[in-house]
C-alpha cells in the first residue's frame, strides 16, 4: 500500500468520524491553588466541535488522494 493510499484512507475515516460525531470532549485536571501540602484541583469538561465543512473537506481530499493513487498504477 502506498503512502498516498494510506493518507487518503486516514482522511476519509477522520472526515466521516467528524461528520457523524460532531466533535469530542475531554476532562482537564487543573490545580487552582497550592498551600503547602494541600492542593485544590478542579476538573473541567472541555468540548471541541468539528465544523461540518472541515469534515466534508477531509473526505473530499481523502477521496481525491485515493482516486489519484489508483489512477497512477
Amino acid at each position: 500500500m502506498t503512502p498516498m493510499r494510506i493518507a487518503g484512507i486516514i482522511l476519509l475515516v477522520l472526515g466521516l468520524a467528524g461528520l457523524f460525531t460532531g466533535g469530542f470532549s475531554f476532562t482537564k485536571n487543573e490545580t487552582k491553588a497550592q498551600i503547602g501540602p494541600l492542593k485544590l484541583q478542579v476538573q473541567e469538561q472541555e468540548a471541541v466541535n468539528v465544523p461540518q465543512w472541515l469534515s466534508v473537506g477531509a473526505m473530499l481530499v481523502g477521496g481525491l488522494l485515493l482516486g489519484f493513487s489508483f489512477k497512477r498504477n
